[in-house]
């Protein structure tokens, strides 16, 4: 076993390479670009939709009152109509990348934290790096990658946008399970 304290080093370095590694992967390259598209006639789209000052938050359109609504011809009429749609409305305003970066951040330290107790409680110090590199990778790959699939398989978020995140997840998890294989108390 291996404590948590002695593993704060690996933690925040891993933390900063995937801070980094992301601000990469989401601003330099391409790989992203394609994840949200534009809905047509943009504009009018939002003119319609202003009127109704709808607050931040998350929305189902159109959304039943519970499971015998569903079931209701009128409800039935309105998803055939359409459009049928699962949103998230944003404050006004340029959203603040400071804030978002810092939440994510502090996301990052959570996931080094998670890998670090993992393999903490399985290995002790002096262990071989690819002991240490399987189990703090798995862990960060959990972490960063497993929760996704559930928004494609209920919500039809994009298969390729879920398969990009999850490829980040893996780059994440390799640079993470590295940190931690390379700094491991010796």
């Amino acid at each position: 076993m291996t404590g948590l304290t002695a593993l704060w080093l690996p933690i925040l370095v891993s933390a900063i390479l995937v801070f980094f590694a992301s601000s990469v992967l989401h601003m330099l390259l391409p790989w992203h670009k394609t994840d949200y598209g534009k809905v047509p006639n943009e504009d009018a789209v939002r003119d319609a939709l202003r009127p109704f000052a709808i607050p931040p938050g998350d929305y189902m359109l159109p959304r039943p009152s519970g499971p015998d609504d569903m079931k209701s011809a009128a409800f039935q009429e309105k998803v055939k109509a359409g459009p049928v749609m699962v949103v998230t409305v944003m404050p006004n305003g340029m959203m603040s990348m400071a804030r978002n970066l810092g939440l994510w951040f502090v996301y990052c330290l959570a996931v080094s934290v998670c890998a670090a107790y993992i393999a903490g409680r399985a290995l002790p110090a002096g262990v071989p790096y690819l002991r240490v590199f399987r189990f703090a990778g798995a862990t960060a790959f959990f972490a960063y990658s497993m929760a996704l699939w559930q928004m494609t398989i209920w919500y039809q978020r994009k298969w390729s946008t879920t398969i990009k995140a999850n490829v980040d997840g893996l780059i994440y998890a390799m640079l993470t399970a590295g940190t931690f294989g390379w700094l491991w108390p010796r």
